[in-house]
């Protein structure tokens, strides 16, 4: 896979047409930020699978020299979503699909007013309509349909169907469209018109707002207009990370970014060899396995966190822990899994402000609930609260659901910055550690390190084991190894597979250069300014 080069700037999506739109705005002399919100609101058109407006996001925002700032844009459970009113429903879990299943506050549309502000503050001045442009014209004139919207959209048919709106605008003649067949969304294309008019505080508090908490009323969802109108994005600090390579930034709870973290420390500390090999992905799944016993112990609303993120970045914990990693054999591994579906872009303008952003409605389609007034699809991240009174992310109106969004940014010891990501539930912090692996350690140039076989520790869609599952490229030779070592391996069929996430990276050199790609997994690239 070729690495993308330039020194104008660069968005990096999976899919080109956010890609385009936001190296559109570079091009007009936008910032990064601003380049951001107009890839973040066409992606919510053309992959409308993987993520919308009707879910959360998450920003790191590092101008240059800066440490960057977290925007959290995640919304919690709803008034109505209490432990009884599941109980009297019959429910043992949170439901994955249906008006149950849209029990939280759709908060990305308030990180992108956070953002634009950020934006302005720095002396942006893109108007909302010029951001919006792209997304609204693919809304109204149609999008050809995706490989990986296609493949889903049957994949899950028979959860989705029968949900709220569904049929109407992502089946055609109530089949699945085929790769290529034109989908238009003109309620959505209004409403993003109207937004890019009023403003996208009105999401919450205007006309938008209303439309929505009617629409969610009607279909029996626990979110009221009280919650839509409570609702405000947050400004908070990145966690942050010392290795030998530079500082490492990930969002705090309730992301996982504190697992992608511990991944990477670890690993600085057991001294692997910088090339490929057995050393290199054993090293990385043992560590693996220890920060999700990590994340699975504490994390949860930032309001209610057990123990401090922190305490678990500084040096003493993660010597003591990698010194419990063994260097030839595995540790033993039952852990439940999160899934989830995504989308990962960065953007780094010819100023060096850099974004690394995250947008989702969780599964693919969410909760499949479609809000007619307004087009929006609407999330159903809540599906990972806990139904039981003494779980750690127990559900409880007003709290905010664990999430497995988390974006990542460096400033390395020599001088570069990375923005890097990728979708994939329970992949994020595996696939976030490949790439930067494969990419500042070892040296790999960024388009090999994305596409470069991977794997995954822990279920995939419909199964219940929790194996090592490995990329069908990689060298039957190291697969024995990993067997050897006591990991449960599981070859999949595939060369590249959507199991492993949608990853892009984008590296910004002391002379202002920028390199960057985006996986060859997904329908996207890089477009440069």
């Amino acid at each position: 896979m070729d690495t993308v080069t330039s020194t104008g700037g660069m968005v990096v999506a999976p899919h080109m047409a956010a890609a385009r739109a936001g190296a559109e705005i570079l091009a007009e002399g936008g910032s990064a930020i601003e380049a951001m919100i107009a890839a973040a609101a066409t992606i919510a058109v053309v992959y409308p699978h993987m993520n919308g407006i009707g879910g959360d996001g998450f920003w790191l925002v590092a101008p240059p020299g800066e440490d960057p700032k977290v925007i959290a844009a995640c919304g919690p459970a709803g008034a109505k979503a209490t432990l009884a009113a599941y109980n009297r429903a019959g429910h043992g879990t949170v439901p994955t699909r249906g008006p149950l299943a849209a029990l939280t506050v759709a908060g990305t549309v308030g990180g992108w007013q956070k953002a634009h502000e950020a934006a302005a503050s720095l002396g942006g001045r893109m108007p909302r309509r010029e951001l919006l442009s792209a997304a609204i014209a693919h809304a109204k004139d149609g999008i050809p349909v995706s490989r990986s919207q296609a493949h889903l959209t049957a994949a899950k048919l028979a959860e989705l169907e029968a949900q709220p709106g569904f049929a109407s605008v992502f089946l055609k003649d109530g089949k699945p469209p085929e790769t290529g067949d034109v989908i238009r969304q003109e309620r959505l294309a209004d409403t993003l018109d109207h937004l890019a008019v009023a403003g996208f505080d009105d999401f919450y508090r205007g006309d938008v707002g209303a439309s929505i908490a009617d629409d969610l009323e009607r279909i029996g969802a626990p979110v009221t207009k009280g919650d839509l109108e409570r609702y405000e994005a947050r400004i908070r600090h990145a966690l942050k990370l010392q290795t030998r390579a530079g500082t490492i930034y990930n969002a705090p709870p309730p992301t996982q970014g504190l697992a992608s973290l511990i991944i990477l420390g670890l690993y600085d500390r057991l001294a692997v060899p910088a090339r490929e090999g057995f050393p290199m992905l054993h090293g990385l799944v043992e560590a693996t396995k220890r920060a999700f016993l990590v994340r699975d112990r504490i994390v949860t609303d930032p309001d209610r966190l057990p123990e401090p993120p922190s305490r678990f970045l500084e040096a003493g914990w993660l010597d003591a822990e990698a010194a419990g990693i063994s260097p030839g054999r595995a540790l033993d591994w039952p852990v439940r899994s999160s899934l989830g579906d995504t989308i990962w872009m960065g953007a780094v303008d010819a100023r060096g402000c850099a974004v690394s952003f995250i947008q989702s409605i969780y599964w693919e389609f969410g909760s499949g609930c479609l809000l007619p007034k307004t087009g929006i699809l609407w999330q159903n991240r809540g599906a990972s609260f806990s139904l039981h009174p003494e779980a750690l992310n127990v559900l409880e109106p007003g709290r905010l659901p664990f999430h497995t969004l988390n974006p990542a940014l460096a400033r390395l010891s020599d001088g570069r910055v990375v923005t890097y990501g990728t979708m994939g539930g329970e992949g994020q912090p595996q696939t976030q550690a490949a790439i930067f692996t494969r990419a500042i350690l070892n040296g790999l140039p960024v388009g090999e390190a994305i596409d470069a076989p991977r794997w995954l520790l822990g279920r995939t869609w419909g199964d219940a084991t929790t194996a090592l599952r490995l990329e069908a490229r990689f060298d039957p030779d190291l697969v024995r190894a990993l067997e050897r070592a006591g990991h449960e391996v599981v070859v999949l069929g595939e060369d590249y597979s959507d199991t492993m996430g949608h990853a892009g990276m984008i590296i910004r050199n002391v002379r202002g250069g920028l390199e960057g790609a985006h996986d060859p997994r997904a329908d996207g690239g890089a477009a440069t300014a």
